[in-house]
């Protein structure tokens, strides 16, 4: 097949045009910026460019914004129970998370196991404010101050949390409130200040950037968490390491380019996303769209075809010129039992069989219409497969 479908935005975006011919400027160009010469001023005015678009992007002082080499990192940095607020050390005791993150929240913070609460979520993925209230009030009645952490947007179902409340009733209990807004930056409106956040992770790659640039944006510029890198005290003592200029350079072009344009953007990815939901629950009534009926990302559907599993559906739509995913694609590159579906109470036979199909920037109505396309060759296929199995 000569023409491919991606929609897969929810693992890597296609790089910007605009972000790609800022990642080659920044290329061509010579400079450290931790030097004082010219070379490295001009590299340290890229980055601080690229620092303040980043921090519009969501809503936040540009000298809250700590470069890192994407959302993994960033979670690291912020899940640590050692801050400083300017030079005043605050203890965080315990981490309290949802059910449902990312895998670089759940095996990528720096707590010990025993004092780690997961918090349940129902069954349509929405973390449970109940099961919160309890385990702050827990966290206080033992005198130990808690981090919280929760998604803003899931990336397998595009789930939207409630984090204004999930941060209101954290901090009347002193806790901080970390959000992993990877997914959602670029996609939905993003403000630091209305979340009523501490911390929010963001990453290049989700928004037409390249890989390898990342952030950690703090609410307030004097909050330092405990450093993973300490290096040489790049981004004032907070992440050692050379920056990468140019990834840098290009996630700020690219979050200027997604924030400018995000309102119409959101408009035009909801209506690509529900034309093809509607068209293949119509053609097709034996699919199963999840979480349908719940506050989601515009550009994300998860849809199981029960009994024919999920890297089954995958590789055929794949043949059929169709990129989509099963899962989380930013761990091993397998299929796996997907925890989030688990975790909302799914019965097996559908999350076995759940995939994903994700739209972003670069989605338009023509690749709605190859993606019907590969459905139609392969469904009566895998429905005769699954009818003789």
């Amino acid at each position: 097949m000569n023409e491919r479908t991606y929609l897969d935005h929810n693992a890597t975006a296609p790089v910007r045009p605009e972000a790609r011919a800022a990642l080659l400027d920044a290329l061509d160009a010579t400079g450290n910026g931790s030097s004082v010469h010219g070379e490295g001023r001009a590299a340290r005015l890229v980055m601080d460019t690229a620092r303040a678009r980043v921090a519009a992007l969501v809503g936040a002082d540009p000298r809250g914004v700590v470069f890192t080499s994407g959302g993994t990192e960033a979670d690291t940095l912020a899940l640590t129970p050692d801050y400083q607020r300017g030079v005043v050390p605050e203890r965080c005791d315990a981490l309290i998370v949802s059910a449902v993150e990312h895998a670089a929240v759940l095996r990528g913070h720096r707590f010990p196991a025993e004092r780690v609460e997961v918090l349940p979520v129902d069954s349509r993925g929405r973390v449970s404010l109940a099961a919160l209230d309890a385990a702050l009030e827990l966290q206080s009645a033992a005198g130990r101050r808690a981090l919280v952490s929760v998604m803003l947007a899931n990336n397998e179902t595009g789930v939207i949390q409630p984090i204004a409340e999930v941060a209101r009733r954290a901090h009347e209990h002193g806790a901080l409130v970390h959000t992993d807004a990877v997914q959602a930056a670029g996609r939905i409106s993003v403000s630091i200040r209305d979340l009523g956040v501490d911390l929010v992770s963001v990453s290049a790659h989700k928004i037409g950037g390249v890989p390898g640039a990342g952030a950690l944006v703090m609410a307030d510029p004097d909050l330092r968490p405990a450093p993973v890198f300490a290096g040489g005290g790049q981004e004032r003592g907070r992440r050692g390491g050379t920056e990468n200029v140019p990834a840098i350079a290009a996630f700020g072009v690219a979050a200027q380019s997604a924030g400018a344009s995000l309102e119409s953007e959101q408009i035009r990815i909801a209506a690509l996303r529900e034309r093809l939901e509607s068209a293949l629950r119509c053609e097709f009534p034996e699919l199963v769209l999840l979480v349908g009926d719940v506050d989601r990302l515009p550009n994300t559907s998860c849809l199981s075809l029960p009994g024919v599993p999920a890297e089954t559906m995958v590789i055929a739509l794949d043949l059929a010129g169709l990129a989509a995913s099963a899962g989380s694609a930013c761990s091993s590159g397998k299929v796996a039992a997907s925890h989030v579906l688990a975790a909302m109470g799914v019965p097996g036979r559908i999350a076995r069989s759940a995939f994903r199909l994700s739209f972003g920037w670069s989605s338009g109505e023509e690749d709605v219409n190859r993606a019907l396309g590969a459905f139609r060759r392969v469904m009566p296929g895998l429905l005769r497969r699954r009818a003789a199995a």
